[in-house]
């Protein structure tokens, strides 16, 4: 008898599910936009559990409440589902039953957005032991407050008990729920049926599951993690809380990989900003969302840069504002209050202050003036600037739109060009200058008599 390959011994299992949960309107946000929708790191709540979800559970589903168009799209492309009426959490959680599938299930909250892919790994790999038939995240807060209490026995949980209905021993535990469970589907769907709405609400809630997992004989296991991964975001306050927390490990993870920065506490970042190491940030720069920046580039202080690129040994700022579409080619440099925006500098070329480039391609090794400002906009469109290799742009000068300047060309200082400018030429668009002698003391006499 052949015996069994390597490959036939280990388990087929189904596909896991992620649900999460998205229908909560966030009251005390104080917020026409739902609450999954407020940013950290310049990403929607929702999206960073995603991205946690995506990386562990091999479907995801979100459960959306009435009129919520916008949650669809930071959802895409997994399948989002609604909820007609918000009639508690576990009412949510059914209305993505049919697409649980058959493998292990998880329900999540999207308010929950710093949980990290390596806990929700542990959370299944957990339920998948085989001894528990339900797992579920707890924590440890610095101040326990008013969360429900997780009571175990023999190393699985017995119940939980909420904060109002425990005793004085029980609410010394210091083990809390932090809501998030992980069943079999059929058993999830199995225990989601028989939650009744018998509470003060009238609501049909998820931690209910618990009860009916220990009484139905099913072990019920808890997975500690972190308070920072777990809290929940509900107010304006927690949500600037959330952010700082995020904020700490962006920075932590930039400086370990070997990107400089002076003072990284001022630093802000975003969730998909890309630091090559051996790049050097300055005092209190802020990355929009959507920035890479390549090895060796400087980002000098106070600098805001967003959905843009910034090449090898670039130099942005101080002061600098790098909006979206801008490209920093190799060794490009941008000074104090300059603005970019959908500009494209060639390697070497230099603004190097007081200058507004827009939808402007500038070529490598070009001078950018003090005060150049490229006029792209009529009013109803917006018209290209092109200015070419090793050209130079004089002082205060502006470009209108479209208009292109010749490699190595030159524009005179306090030109406002309207017309292209030839190869090699001097562009020189400005009022005579006209010398009347003697008129400035005759003007400051006059100026004298008529204030007497």
């Amino acid at each position: 008898m052949r015996s069994p390959t390597r490959e036939s011994a280990v388990p087929q299992r189904h596909p896991a599910t992620a649900v999460i949960l998205a229908a909560g309107l966030g009251t005390r946000m104080k917020s026409a936009l739902p609450k999954a929708l407020h940013r950290i790191g310049g990403r929607p709540m929702l999206a960073h559990l995603i991205a946690s979800c995506a990386a562990v559970f091999e479907r995801i589903v979100v459960v959306a409440g009435p009129d919520m168009p916008g949650l669809a799209a930071a959802a895409a492309p997994w399948p989002v589902v609604v909820q007609p009426e918000r009639l508690g959490t576990a009412h949510a959680a059914r209305m993505a039953e049919a697409l649980f599938g058959e493998g292990e299930v998880a329900v999540l909250y999207a308010d929950n957005p710093l949980i990290r892919a390596a806990t929700l790994r542990r959370l299944l790999d957990r339920r998948r032991a085989g001894d528990a038939g339900l797992a579920l995240l707890a924590m440890r807060p610095p101040e326990a407050g008013r969360y429900g209490r997780v009571l175990e026995r023999d190393g699985f949980v017995e119940r939980i008990v909420e904060f109002d209905d425990a005793t004085a021993a029980e609410r010394s535990v210091g083990l809390c729920n932090a809501g998030v469970l992980c069943a079999e589907a059929a058993a999830m769907r199995r225990w989601l049926g028989q939650v009744r709405a018998e509470n003060a609400k009238g609501e049909f809630y998820l931690t209910d599951i618990v009860g009916l997992a220990v009484a139905e004989g099913a072990r019920v296991a808890a997975v500690e993690a972190d308070f920072t991964e777990l809290r929940g975001v509900n107010s304006r306050a927690e949500l600037a809380q959330a952010e700082a927390v995020l904020q700490s490990w962006l920075r932590e993870a930039a400086l370990e990989a070997g990107v400089g920065m002076t003072a990284p506490e001022t630093v802000f970042l975003a969730a998909d900003t890309r630091l090559a190491a051996d790049v050097q940030i300055g005092p209190y720069v802020v990355f929009g969302p959507g920035v890479t920046v390549e090895a060796g580039a400087e980002i000098r202080a106070f600098s805001h840069l967003e959905s843009c690129h910034v090449g090898r040994r670039a130099i942005v700022g101080p002061y600098a504002r790098i909006r979206p579409g801008s490209v920093l080619e190799e060794g490009a440099h941008v000074g104090n209050f300059v603005e970019l925006k959908a500009a494209h500098l060639g390697a070497g070329a230099k603004a190097n202050h007081l200058t507004y480039l827009g939808d402007a391609e500038i070529g490598a090794r070009a001078n950018i003036g003090a005060g150049t400002i490229t006029c792209n906009y009529d009013g109803q469109a917006k018209h290209r600037t092109v200015i070419g290799a090793d050209s130079f742009i004089g002082s205060d000068t502006a470009l209108v739109a479209p208009v292109a300047i010749g490699a190595r060309a030159v524009t005179a200082a306090g030109s406002v060009i309207v017309a292209d400018v030839p190869d090699d030429a001097l562009a020189i668009a400005r009022g005579r200058q006209v010398n009347k002698p003697q008129r400035a003391a005759l003007l400051r006499a006059a100026r004298k008599k008529e204030s007497v």
